[in-house]
């Protein structure tokens, strides 16, 4: 079941949002050869204590850390860890944030010092796929407008698209019906109406789309070694357009 927000509660979801933004924005700005993902998580999770905000992640199944850390191959969930970061690498950061009863979550693909064109540009065509996918996001469209306006600037570009992770809702629950694949024909699926709320996300390979869940249960890797980004905004649907909840600025 879809759960429609009102506009008080899409403004209690924009503070959410905002401190999520907030949050991975200051992290972003750290990100450099020799720090460690390890620290970037203790980083978040202070910065999350100073604004009594609850890192979404931390104990969500389990999971043991409040930022997801995935570095080159690693598509999503990777966990931070101790290994310096190097000159060429890219990493996605995912962070979500519970606070007032409601959720945020956005994620960013970043650099790490120079990094090579190829590289540079999976970046590039990731981001600019959420926001081709956040184009659709009015009312009246259909939910698979949003993945396929996704897929087709992807694949025009000749990245793949991941298809076992998707999008979601978003609101009191950290998921929420319905998903949001990053693929699909247009035109299928339920109207969208003002009100729904959903995290959009594309997940994108340099290669071919299948992924691998290493032995922690977590890490998500491409199967073929090849890098992977990953961008995440969470919108709200209004009678105006699609209103970004986790807008940041880049540090």
């Amino acid at each position: 079941m879809i759960i429609l927000k009102s506009p008080r509660e899409i403004e209690r979801m924009r503070t959410a949002g905002r401190i999520a933004a907030e949050i991975l924005n200051k992290v972003s700005g750290l990100v450099e050869p020799g720090i460690t993902t390890a620290e970037l998580d203790r980083i978040a999770a202070a910065e999350a204590g100073k604004k009594k905000a609850k890192p979404a992640f931390k104990g969500y199944h389990d999971y043991p850390y409040a930022l997801c850390c995935s570095p080159n191959s690693q598509v999503v969930h990777g966990m931070p860890s101790a290994v310096p970061l190097v000159e060429g690498d890219i990493l996605s950061l995912d962070f979500g944030i519970f606070y007032d009863d409601f959720y945020g979550d956005a994620a960013v693909t970043l650099p790490v010092g120079q990094i090579g064109a190829a590289a540079a540009e999976l970046v590039s065509v990731t981001e600019q796929s959420l926001y081709k996918g956040i184009e659709e996001a009015v009312v009246g469209a259909r939910l698979s407008d949003i993945s396929h306006a996704i897929q087709s600037y992807v694949e025009s570009r000749g990245f793949s698209v991941v298809r076992d992770f998707v999008g979601h809702g978003i609101g009191r629950s950290l998921h929420e019906d319905p998903q949001i694949p990053n693929y699909g024909q247009a035109g299928k699926g339920v109207v969208l109406k003002a009100g729904m709320v959903f995290a959009i996300e594309p997940m994108i390979n340099q290669r071919g789309h299948q992924v691998t869940v290493l032995e922690d249960g977590w890490t998500v890797t491409t199967t073929d070694g090849c890098l992977s980004a990953h961008f995440e905004h969470t919108v709200a649907i209004t009678d105006k357009g699609p209103d970004i909840l986790t807008l940041f600025s880049r540090a």
